[in-house]
């Protein structure tokens, strides 16, 4: 089975590295303008095996992953769709478009209806599956046994995947925990403590179900690797790009121009979709005021603790 992956950030990068290991793979990105290691991913060589390409023709692979962030996944399908229509399409995005109000794999299915759609998710760094560390995945498709097969391609040594069906549900994790990511960050960053971490991570994952259920995810997929996995990874750790972006913002600091925040669009999604599916937020939307400086951190402990007392 060929491999291609579109997006040469870190984590596309690290993907084709390890996923290079087991033949050969094109790796595509729209200003390659180095050889040899992505400045993206420093330390990590690239094999022989792992050809890297700013030629799109170049990647009409068997299966296709696409690491690209989710909001520009669909501006990329708009200009590309043709070219991936038919294959195995495999999202490794971790958001919610904006525009639709989707994730990417429903982005994918309507720019490609003949496409058989995955996504890849759950607790991961680049770093660490570039460098062999043990990692667990999810992989969920509808497609049973298309499934199968993508299990037995993309998963290595190190890098184990586990198949789920519901496709919703693991992307939802995915997308969802990059938000209480951020409200975890900012609770250290303003020096709230561990304890209104752990607070806002529990209260957060409760979110996490409620609205991923109401959008036809099945609960008990949250609870797993693609849901509370990657939850706790990106909640306890300053490799999460969200979490240093909460860092930053909880202690008043500028975050670094220019880097990708899949959260801080994730929370102005799900801010939208909150009231017209009647599912109460509460953690989100804050994040969401914060990260559009509608809502002081000042003020948002106060947010948070003035709501009414009830039953957990």
């Amino acid at each position: 089975m060929s491999v291609a992956v579109i997006g040469a950030g870190a984590f596309g990068t690290a993907l084709a590295v390890v996923l290079a290991a087991k033949g050969p793979v094109t790796l595509w990105g729209r200003d390659i303008g180095w050889r040899g290691e992505n400045p993206r991913l420093p330390g990590i060589p690239l094999p022989d095996s792992l050809r890297v390409t700013d030629v799109i023709e170049d990647c009409t692979a068997e299966t296709v992953l696409l690491a690209l962030p989710a909001q520009v996944l669909g501006g990329f399908l708009a200009e590309q769709a043709p070219l991936f229509d038919g294959r195995n399409l495999v999202s490794c995005a971790k958001g919610i478009d904006l525009a639709t109000l989707t994730g990417p794999s429903t982005l994918i299915a309507a720019a490609c209806p003949r496409a058989t759609v995955a996504v890849l998710t759950g607790p991961s760094f680049a770093g660490d599956i570039a460098r062999g560390l043990p990692t667990a995945l999810t992989l969920a498709c509808a497609d049973t046994t298309a499934a199968e097969a993508l299990q037995r391609r993309l998963s290595t040594g190190a890098l184990r995947l586990y198949r789920s069906t519901d496709v919703t549900g693991a992307e939802l994790g995915g997308a969802l925990k990059n938000v209480i990511a951020i409200a975890a960050g900012a609770a250290i960053g303003a020096g709230y403590g561990d304890s209104a971490r752990a607070s806002v991570v529990t209260r957060g994952f409760a979110e996490m179900t409620r609205l991923a259920v109401a959008l036809g995810a099945r609960p008990e997929t949250l609870t797993g690797l693609s849901g509370l996995g990657d939850l706790v990874l990106t909640c306890t750790s300053e490799q999460s790009r969200n979490f240093r972006f909460g860092l930053a913002l909880g202690a008043g600091r500028d975050f670094a121009a220019g880097t990708t925040v899949e959260g801080a669009a994730t929370a102005r999604a799900v801010a939208a979709l909150a009231p017209r599916l009647g599912v109460e937020l509460p953690v989100s939307q804050l994040v969401a005021g914060l990260a559009e400086g509608r809502v002081a951190m000042e003020h948002a402990l106060d947010i948070l603790l003035n709501r009414p007392l009830k039953e957990e």
